[in-house]
């Protein structure tokens, strides 16, 4: 009878151990979810502050958003038209594509284009294609998931993703790589991608504005950008024209301009020398609004009295290319060929020479630079080993190249 009551003891024992152990499983299992929710709420909030720096970061550069067309300056026609072309389809949530030359303000109408828009209170998003390696510009554009790749080491949201309910401005997007343009074809087309080392499908409601400085119909003849591509791009394509096509526009320009930095340097400047404008209408602006603006800069910077006097690039920046040796000997009267011409044809040069004169030209005013958004490659349109390429074959080098 003792034996009976003590086993039933310990069966009770058990079965009350049993219900403790069922308890703290519970309890583990509870703590284990709310561990796991922490961990997922950090990653989310980790996601959102990213989202929130490139936001912070992007639209750092844009102004009020009804004032943004005062920065627009200029009353040429052709001006004049691709500001009417921006104003028209800023309401409508077609794929716009701006062409124009370095430095004409393919930004400046994309900010305007999106300030116009309903769009106008959500993020404006920039990346610059030009500016990033081929080996990075699919995750900056798209994301990636912590361990996709080497260095990898967080989840990071893409640009795509980030300008969500906004615009994206793709700056030269003549630079995407190949191998990276049919995944942006598929967002074009359907709004939705995929993060780097992920297989979830993120749709996204965003408009695409882009901006190049090349020709996008020569880039699809060489095979170097897709046709359907550019189709989708080219749906409203808006042409700005290059500062040598707007002679009337320089004046008002450069009032612009001495009046934003006369404010900023505290100086006061009544007037602009004569000369100096004279020698500026005849000026070809390789560099467009943005070497004008630049000169106009440096020279309230450095002005003591009330009348602006303003420098072409060549009278203060040296010379930084040298001749080959085959080429520096050779008279006056020959031209690169070595080809002999009569007195009154040496006033004449060949379209090599033009070529390797205005090439020289750049050159002195980006001090050698040759690669990069202000380098010589840039203004002149052309990719740097292209470039290169030329300048050697027209016998020219770079001293200290940059």
């Amino acid at each position: 009878m003792a034996h009976d009551n003590e086993i039933l003891t310990n069966q009770e024992k058990i079965l009350a151990n049993q219900e403790i152990i069922k308890q703290n499983q519970e309890k583990l299992d509870l703590l284990l979810t709310s561990q796991e929710s922490i961990l997922s709420n950090q990653e989310t909030i980790r996601e959102e502050h990213l989202k929130l720096d490139l936001l912070l970061a992007n639209n750092d550069r844009l102004l009020d958003a009804r004032g943004m067309l005062d920065e627009m300056i200029g009353a040429s026609p052709g001006f004049k038209r691709a500001l009417r072309e921006a104003l028209s389809v800023a309401h409508a949530d077609t794929t716009v594509l701006i062409r124009g030359e370095t430095g004409t303000g393919k930004e400046l109408l994309a900010q305007a284009i999106h300030a116009h828009s309903a769009r106008s209170r959500r993020p404006f998003v920039t990346i610059n294609c030009a500016a990033l390696p081929s080996s990075l510009i699919e995750s900056e554009l798209f994301g990636h998931e912590k361990g996709a790749f080497t260095g990898a080491l967080q989840r990071r949201p893409g640009r795509f993703e980030v300008a969500d309910t906004g615009t994206i401005f793709l700056d030269e997007i003549g630079e995407v790589p190949l191998e990276t343009q049919g995944k942006f074809l598929r967002v074009l087309q359907r709004r939705e991608f995929e993060r780097i080392g992920s297989t979830q499908t993120i749709r996204i409601n965003v408009r695409v504005i882009a901006a190049t400085n090349q020709s996008l119909e020569v880039l699809v003849a060489e095979r170097k950008f897709r046709t359907d591509l550019f189709y989708r791009l080219n749906v409203f394509p808006i042409t700005l024209p290059p500062l040598r096509d707007r002679r009337e526009d320089i004046k008002l320009l450069i009032e612009h301009f001495v009046k934003k930095y006369s404010a900023r340097f505290k100086k006061r400047i009544s007037s602009i020398d004569k000369e100096s404008l004279e020698r500026l209408y005849d000026y070809h602006w390789p560099g467009n609004i943005r070497e004008l603006e630049h000169l106009v800069e440096r020279a309230v910077l450095v002005t003591d009295g009330n009348v602006l006097a303003i420098e072409l690039p060549e009278t203060f920046i040296g010379p930084v290319v040298e001749l080959d040796e085959t080429l520096s000997d050779q008279s006056p009267e020959k031209n690169l060929t070595g080809i002999s011409r009569t007195n009154e044809e040496a006033n004449l040069i060949t379209l090599a020479e033009n070529e390797r004169s205005y090439i020289e030209q750049v050159l002195r005013y980006t001090s050698g630079r040759i690669a990069g958004p202000d380098g010589a490659a840039a203004i002149l349109g052309v990719p740097p080993s292209t470039l290169r390429s030329r300048m050697k074959k027209l016998g020219l080098k770079v001293l200290n190249e940059k």
